[in-house]
């Protein structure tokens, strides 16, 4: 026998996240429930549309000053601050691209000039939710600029060399995005991204 999907019942109205409670039989055969959340109307367990990522994560590289960009953003649900890369939803009709350079220009007033790599789309918290991630490998030039942040953001700009993203790896009193740590220590070992 194996697990299979009954039915997902919403449970919020929201615009750009809900609760459900999706109920499924396990391998047994016992009605079980498991509560998700989505940035869907229905959640992609029961529609099965996994090929379009909900949003993308921009791991840049300034070619001018030759270090990552990382960013050190504020984050309501931890209070905190906490290091990532520049990130964003894709809009309904966007395409990853479109989507990679709205967000990497909003968020730090860079420009990207080249796409290195885009990965598939790829889930961070499984868990929790059905949301996925395009990592997409860039290179870009500018000066950083928060006049594209909005009032609900507070985002620092910061270019990281090799050593100084294994000294921020290092800081165990730091908060990482689960994603900028595994590339920011990488980048840390071989000095490359992608």
């Amino acid at each position: 026998m194996t697990i299979k999907i009954i039915k997902a019942d919403k449970l919020t109205e929201y615009d750009h996240l809900n609760l459900f409670s999706i109920s499924y039989l396990d391998q047994d055969q016992n009605k079980r429930s498991w509560y998700i959340a989505s940035r869907h109307q229905s959640p992609k367990c029961i529609t099965q549309q996994f090929q379009i990522p909900d949003g993308v994560i921009i791991v840049p590289y300034h070619v001018g000053i030759q270090k990552l960009v990382v960013i050190k953003e504020f984050r309501v649900v931890l209070g905190d601050y906490k290091y990532g890369f520049p990130a964003g939803l894709v809009d309904k009709g966007e395409t990853i691209e479109e989507t990679s350079k709205r967000e990497l220009k909003e968020e730090t007033g860079l420009e990207l000039t080249r796409f290195l790599k885009i990965g598939p789309p790829v889930f961070s918290s499984t868990g929790m939710t059905d949301e996925s991630v395009a990592i997409v490998y860039v290179e870009c030039t500018g000066d950083f600029s928060s006049k594209g942040n909005s009032s609900s953001e507070d985002i620092q700009t910061l270019f990281v060399s090799k050593t100084e993203a294994s000294e921020l790896c290092q800081n165990a009193d730091l908060k990482f995005d689960v994603k900028t740590w595994l590339v920011l220590t990488s980048f840390a070992k071989t000095g490359m991204i992608g």
